[in-house]
This record gives C-alpha cells, structure tokens and sequence, in this order.
C-alpha cells in the first residue's frame, strides 16, 4: 500500500529519475540521427517554456513531462534508416537497463531504491514506447512509426514540396506534390524560406528545386521520434 513514507521515493522518481531516463531515450534517436548524417540535431527534454539550451540541448520548464528530438537533412533517408532512428530510444533504454542490472549482480553498484526505480521506470518507458498507438496531439509512438515503416504505408511517405521558375509569368512558385501551386514570389529566396516553412510544419518531408531542367533535393525534414 502506498503510505506517506512513499511521498519521497515518488518525488525522487518522478522529478530525478524520469528526466534523466528521458533523456537517455533522446540521446539513443539522436545517436542514430547522427550515425544516418542528420544535421541540425535537437534534444528537447521536457514540456512548456524553454529554460536553457545547451549545445543540441534544450531544458523547458516541466522537464520531468515529455521528450522529443529533432533534426533534419539526412544523408541515409531510406526506410531502415527511419526504423533504426526510431528504435534508437528504447534500445539505449535497454542497454542502460540491462547495464544496471548487471552491475548490481556484479556488486559493483549496490542496489537501492535508485537502482531499482531506474530499471523499473526504464521498462515503463519501452513499453509505452513500443507500443503501437496514436497519441491524442496527432502524433504516434515510436512503435507505431516503426511499425508503418515495416509495413510501408503510405502517410509515413515524404510530402514533397518543389520550387520552380515559372518562365511565362515570370515569377518563382511553390508546388505540392500534386503540382498545385502553393505560393508564388518574385524572389527565388522568399520562395525558398516559404516552402521551407511548409516543409517542416508537415514532417516527414522533402523540399525540391529544379535547376537547369534537373530537379535537386534543397533539405528534408524527417518525421520527430518521441
């Protein structure tokens, strides 16, 4: 039965132990971000207003609710690149787990109330990870991408946004992936920015600019792991 003499050990999980699990589970997508040429590379721990950045790091304010990593322009982009992003979180969260444990079967770490939420909290977190399912905001676990990935289904596939120089009107424009005509500019970097901003507002997504009759990829925007 949970008692007031709890209060402490659920305070000690819930605002220690959780964060830094959390942060472990970003580190491992990051890790596989890095390792598949990802740039601009973001770990963000926790919910709210942002309270500091450090380097790829990002602290908001209840830092102990949520986690998210962001990046963009991978090299690797293809379907296995995406399963190893997203199995990265919980594989780190095993590793470390299983790590623990054997340390305190080893004697080297003695067990405690630490170690024993640690490895506790940690199965949590690949569970709900892992788990297949849609989330209330519209976003999914890393088990269901990894899951749409397998199978190949289709909204997991890249929204693609091309920039092009429309010769009869004399102006720059925006096409969807349908080549319906989003935006228009007179100015090739104002088109730029703006289908960058469409881009990354619908992840996972590519943007594309024909140059010299040959189309080339300008960036891609990746679906976010969680």
């Amino acid at each position: 039965m949970f008692g007031l003499q709890d209060i402490p050990k659920f305070v000690l999980a819930f605002f220690l132990v959780l964060p830094i699990i959390s942060f472990i589970h970003e580190a491992g997508h990051v890790f596989f971000a890095w390792l598949m040429g990802g740039k601009n590379i973001r770990i963000t721990v926790g919910t709210g207003k942002v309270l500091f950045r450090l380097g790829m790091l990002e602290v908001r304010k209840y830092y102990f609710w949520y986690g998210l990593c962001s990046f963009d322009n991978l090299k690797r982009s293809h379907r296995f690149a995406n399963i190893l992003i997203f199995s990265g979180g919980v594989l780190f969260n095993a590793i470390t787990t299983i790590l623990v444990m054997y340390l305190v079967e080893a004697g080297t770490v003695v067990a405690g109330m630490l170690t024993y939420q640690f490895t506790y909290f940690s199965m949590y977190y690949i569970f709900f990870a892992l788990l297949p399912m849609p989330y209330p905001d519209g976003t999914y676990s890393d088990g269901k991408v990894i899951l749409d990935l397998i199978r190949n289904k289709p909204h997991i596939a890249d929204t693609i946004y091309r920039i092009t120089w429309n010769e009869e009107k004399r102006h720059w424009q925006v096409l969807d992936s349908s080549k319906k005509v989003l935006e228009t500019s007179r100015d090739e970097d104002t088109a730029i920015a703006r289908a960058h901003q469409l881009a990354q507002n619908t992840r996972p997504s590519r943007v594309l600019q024909t140059k010299a009759g040959e189309e080339i990829e300008v960036c891609n925007y990746p679906r976010v792991p969680l």
